[in-house]
Order: C-alpha cells, then structure tokens, then sequence
C-alpha cells in the first residue's frame, strides 16, 4: 500500500518567486495587448512556455512515493478489581465476561485487546475508592489516539474518580460498561456523617451518624451499639432511619480512645462490612490541675514543685503545712504571716476540679478533718487519682492509713523507718509496668545493680492489695500500684527521690518515673499495662500486648471483609508483646486475643470503597453516553455481543426501555504506519532544460520571420 504525493522544495525564496511570476506575466500582458499591426504578436506563445518552465525548475517539484502498512485497531479492557467486587458472584461474572471479551477478539484479525486491572494484583488497593478512569489514562498514554478502538469497564458500576469532561482522556472513541452486580439488591449501610476528631477531657463532644436501608426497606429505627477500645460490650442506642442522628460522647481521659460504632444486620445485605464504623477521638487536656499538700517542710518539695510547675499545661495547687497544731506557742494569729489551711474549699467545694492529688510527707496532725479525708476516699473511688509520698513522720497512729483512705491505699505503714543505704530496685513484675519498664538505667539483665544513686530511707509498709513494681533495702516494697473503683492510687514509700534530682552518685530517673506515674493514675492511654493495642503504620498495622504476665495466646484477626487469620504475638521482655501483619483493603480490622480487644482502621478509616456497594448505571450512563458508548448488566443479559464498526455508525445497542444495550461496537479506524518514503524529481532537470532551450529557440524563429 502507497500514497503518492507532490511536494515543493523552492530553489529561491517564495517572495522572490512570486516577483518572477509577476514579471513575467505583465510582460506577456503587454505582448498580447500590444501586437504589430494585423497579426498577434510573433513568438508570445514560445516566451510563456519558457517563462513556465524556468519558474517550475525555481519551484523545484518532486514526487514523494509513501509506503504504509495497515495497522490493527487496540480495545481497552479495564477490570474492577476493588474489594467490592468480592461481594457476592461479582468477581465470578467479572472472570467470565473477560474470557469471552477475549475469546472474541481472539477472532479479529487486525484487533489487538489490551487488559488492564484496577488496581493492579502487586499494588496496594486504594483508600479512597474505585479509580477505573485513573488506569485507563495510565493505559491510553502508551496507544496512539488513531489507533484507540474504544473501552469496556467490567464493574459494578460504583466508580469514585469519573471525570468531569470526558476530553481528559483526549479521544471520542466509545466507552462501555458492563456491570456485574444485581441491580435491584439493597443493603443496609452505617456512615459517619460528623466526625469531631478530637475534644476537651471532661466535656462532651457530637458524633453524627446515619443508617440508611434499601428503598424496599421500610424501617424507622435501627439498633447501633458503640463499643470503646475494643470493649467486650458497648451501650446501645436507638438511631432514625434515613436521617442524621446525632450522639454526644463524653471524654473522659486523655490520648486517643478508638469507638467502634456497629448496626445491626438488615433484612437485605449485601455485605456487613459497611454495618460498621470506627471514630477516634482524641482527648485534650485542657489544663491538668494537681494539688500537692505537704506535711512539712523538706529538700523533696522541691523536686515535686519544680516537675510540676516544668510542665506548662498543670496548674499546680501547692500548700505546706508550716505550723501544725502541736506547734501551737501563744503567737496571735494576727502577728502570723500565714495563711489557714483552706480544707473546706479544697476538699470539699472543689475537689472534684483535680485531676491528681499528692499527700507528701503529710500525717495525721489533726488539719484535715475526717471527713474531708472521707470525701477524697469517695473522690478515689469515683475516678479520681490519689498518691502518697510517706516520710519518717509516719507511725501506725499518724498513718493515713489509720483514716478513712484506709480503704483506698494499698500499704499499711509498720511504723519502721529505715535509715540505710540501698538502690532503687524495679522488680519482676515491675519491669513489665509501663510505669517502671525500660526506664533509664535499667539494666537488661535483672541481676544487674541499677545504674543509679543510693537513697538513704524507707518506711516499711505491708502490702494490703494492688502491685508492688519497685523494691527497696531487703526486697521490702518502695512504690504500689493499685487500682480502686474507678480510681488510681500510687504509694510512694520514701522521701528521697529528691537524691536523684540533685545528681547524688549520678542521680537517677526522678523526671522519667514521676511523669509516667502521674500520667498513670490520670489513666493516660500509652500507660496502661493491662491493654491489646493496634497502630497503623502505611501498609502494616503492629500490633502490641501489654500485660504483667506473660500470655502466649494467639491474636485473632478479622478483616473489613470478614477474612479472619491468627498472628502470634512475639515477647520483648518488658510486659509487651509485638507482632506485625501487611494489609491492603482499606477498613476496620478487629484483634481478639480472648481476653483483650482492639481494633485498627486501615486507610480511610470508614473508607468510600464500602460506603455505598450497590450496583448501579447511574455513574458510568453519562460517560458512555457521552461517547455513544453502551450499558448492559451482566445478571441480566449475559456478556453482550460484540462488533466493530466504522466512524459514524452506532457503538451499541439502543436497547430496551431500560437502556440495556445487547451488543457493543469497538471502532473500526484504518490506521495506517509509512514504512519508508522514496522522493524523485518531478521532471528531470535535463528534460526540463532542453524545454526551456526548445521553447525559447522556437520563439527566436518565430520572431525572425
């Protein structure tokens, strides 16, 4: 196959050319305006041939010869490959449609089918939806556009990147879908409408859900339970059906607490992945409020002072008792420059306004009445968090113990104070107490003496309840850990932290210890010690358990699509264990151990792929429309037929009333390849030449005569 052509090469400039051409056309104007008197004038005709062959030689024609192949047409085949397409037979009639596709165009003999998946088998799936129009630009930009025969998208229609103005793809080439879902199944969806992300700790904030049905559906209620870090049980709510309802949560502590918001199974589902969602809400302090009472004056309150005031989100309350009662000498008080201990407003007005209160080195000396140590005992049990730091002043008649927080603290004072030098040391359990863990120092080895300094005083005290985590000379126990209602306690069991602060034979970990400690009983998430936690890290979620005991049982693991697989969980030594799992659907997945739960949301937490997975036309209709492309479904029709036809014809079928088009039409275009070009004078210059001279000659004579 060839095209022939007749190009121009100009031998001077085309202004100049045409200067000639006019030339000579004026002057020959002139010799047939003007001839001699009863005849034309001798030899015109003779000059306008040589004139027109002297411009053709200027003009320098050539013929170029072209040598083309025929080029076959290229389909485009895209396939949904998202986890939606795994709800029921989908991806079965996904597999069908494409192998009779290709067994068709098997058939075709200058038809090349190109296939392309969304998204592909080695990528990670996508978080924000179904991106077909993505692949079929990756696709389109390796096929030229006169070769572009058109495309089908095998989907179930719900496609999340559809452009607004189909000249994005650069070619009017018909696009097809066929679907692969039922068209008239329902199912029943949860969607988080108003996610408030984070809150102030002690208020509430406004979660906006709905529940929506299929249209057959009628309902007015649904059942949603909320679940919290990965409770056993959660409460239980009442929401409207097809409206925004709105829920208020209260933050009741600090850190990212996750709720795992579920409803109930329907009457048509088509998958329960989308019956659930996860929010977390991060809690803030707004501004941590402590109250330190201390017994006398001492080189600790200082160190208690000074950590305290470091941190600029605490508003400290500090009150040392200067002049207990026994130290009553006669002096008015008038004369005095102090101030009364304000017990009434603190222990009773507003106590509950403290996130944490400290007794350090303080005993019975009769300031505080009973009954406000009664109120901070029911202030502990309601979820409040109390910590004693006892000094040599204590005996078994002074002791707090020997008061109302009896039922509170977790050691009972003896009475002995022991005056010897000894190292701080973190026991067995204590070395798996997010509290006391791999604290700085610590050697790796237990019978390893802690890099530390001496402190030189203990009070000896019998542990009535909760963990001892640190020991102190003899093994006796220096720091209890306990839990009370919904409290926190901590008995701290000397008075000489204060070593470590001022550097005494290198000091210790007196920051490190006393901040985690009182993030501890203020119940700070990343200190629980008894808890099965899930972070996402990109495509791997780590998953770690924190416990004081070692437990060997496996995680069971359920995905946003109802796969499950187990995962073994690998000890570190320190009261965690860790273990790592890749993942590639977006969703919620949910960690069982049989005792602990959690849960993690992978990419979007409640991702757009299972917002909605109803099959339906309503998406692709206007594109395919757009390029006279066709919509069919597969449950209904089967694969339709498939043609090639010419620009200008129909691309599909008109279908019944309901738009379903029996058969689709790839274009047919006629592309062609040059496969070489040859270029040959248009008149050889020595046949031009001799015209020329014949031409002119014969004028010559003519005129002669």
């Amino acid at each position: 196959m060839g095209n022939l052509l007749i190009v121009w090469d100009p031998l001077l400039p085309q202004t100049v050319l045409l200067a000639l051409a006019g030339v000579a056309a004026v002057a020959l104007l002139v010799a047939f305006a003007f001839p001699r008197p009863g005849r034309p004038a001798p030899g015109t005709a003779w000059r306008a041939i040589a004139f027109a062959g002297l411009l053709a030689a200027l003009a320098n024609p050539s013929v170029v010869l072209e040598d083309r192949e025929s080029l076959s047409d290229i389909g485009v085949v895209v396939v949904d490959r998202s986890a939606s397409q795994s709800i029921g037979e989908r991806n079965d009639r996904t597999d069908a449609t494409l192998a009779d596709i290709q067994a068709w165009a098997g058939t075709q003999a200058d038809f090349e089918l190109r296939i392309v998946e969304a998204p592909a088998g080695d990528e990670t799936r996508l978080r924000d939806g179904t991106h077909l129009f993505g692949a079929l630009e990756r696709t389109l930009s390796d096929i030229p556009r006169e070769r572009f025969a058109g495309a089908v998208m095998i989907t179930d229609g719900r496609v999340h990147d559809v452009p607004r103005a189909m000249s994005r793809l650069g070619s009017d080439a018909p696009l097809h879908a066929i679907l692969t879902g039922e068209r008239e199944a329902g199912d029943r969806r949860l969607t988080i409408v108003q996610d408030p992300g984070f809150g102030i700790v002690g208020n509430t904030v406004r979660l906006v859900i709905r529940v929506d049905e299929p249209a057959g559906v009628r309902a007015r209620q649904a059942q949603v339970e909320i679940r919290r870090d990965g409770e056993t049980r959660g409460r239980t709510i009442l929401a409207p059906v097809g409206i925004d309802h709105g829920i208020d949560i209260v933050v009741d502590r600090g850190g990212p607490s996750v709720f795992e918001l579920s409803v109930d199974e329907g009457r048509e589902e088509l998958t329960l992945a989308n019956n659930r969602a996860v929010v977390t809400i991060n809690g803030i302090r707004d501004r941590l409020r402590v109250l330190l009472v201390s017994g006398a004056p001492h080189p600790g309150e200082r160190t208690w002072r000074n950590l305290l005031k470091a941190d600029p989100s605490v508003d400290l309350v500090h009150f040392t008792i200067l002049r207990p009662p026994e130290k009553q000498d006669g002096t008015p008080v008038r004369e005095l420059s102090l101030i009364a201990f304000p017990y009434r407003e603190l222990f009773e007005v507003k106590l509950n306004d403290f996130d944490l209160i400290i007794f350090d080195r303080y005993r019975r000396m009769g300031v505080l009445p009973s009954i406000y140590l009664r109120n901070i005992a029911n202030y502990v049990q309601t979820g409040g968090a109390l910590l004693e730091a006892a000094g040599p002043e204590v005996t078994p008649a002074t002791s707090l113990y020997r008061t109302a927080l009896a039922t509170v603290l977790p050691g009972e004072p003896s009475g002995e104070v022991i005056d010897a030098p000894f190292r701080a040391e973190v026991n067995e359990t204590g070395r798996r107490h997010p509290v006391t863990a791999n604290l700085p120092g610590l050697p790796r080895d237990p019978g390893d003496a802690p890099n530390w300094g001496r402190w030189f005083r203990q009070i000896d005290a019998a542990p009535q309840s909760g963990t001892v985590v640190m020991n102190g000379t003899d093994d006796r126990p220096l720091l209890i850990l306990d839990r009370v209602g919904e409290g926190r306690v901590g008995q701290f069991l000397s008075d000489h932290i204060w070593l470590w602060a001022r550097g005494f034979e290198g000091g210790g970990p007196h920051n490190e210890l006393l901040r985690r400690l009182a993030h501890w009983l203020m119940k700070e998430p990343e200190l629980e010690e008894d808890r099965l936690i899930a972070r996402v890290r990109g495509d791997t979620i780590e998953v770690t358990r924190h416990s004081l005991e070692p437990d060997l049982a496996p995680v069971f693991v359920t995905g946003p699509t109802g796969q499950e697989w187990q995962l073994v969980l690998e000890e570190q030594g320190d009261g965690r264990a860790t273990g790592r799992i890749e993942v590639s659907d977006p969703g919620i997945y949910r960690f069982d151990d049989g005792t602990r739960t959690t849960v993690a949301g992978v990419g979007t937490i409640n991702p757009v792929e299972f917002a909605d997975v109803t099959s339906t036309d309503t998406v692709l209709r206007p594109v395919a429309a757009a390029t006279g492309g066709g919509i069919t479904w597969a449950t209904e029709t089967g694969t339709p037929g498939f043609r090639r036809n010419r620009t200008g014809r129909a691309m599909a079928d008109s279908g019944t009333g309901d738009g379903t088009a029996d058969w689709i039409a790839f274009r047919r275009n006629d592309a062609t390849a040059v496969l070489g070009i040859r270029q040959v004078p248009f008149l050889p210059a020595i046949a031009l030449l001799l015209a020329i001279g014949l031409a002119l000659v014969a004028a010559w004579r003519r005129e002669g005569r």
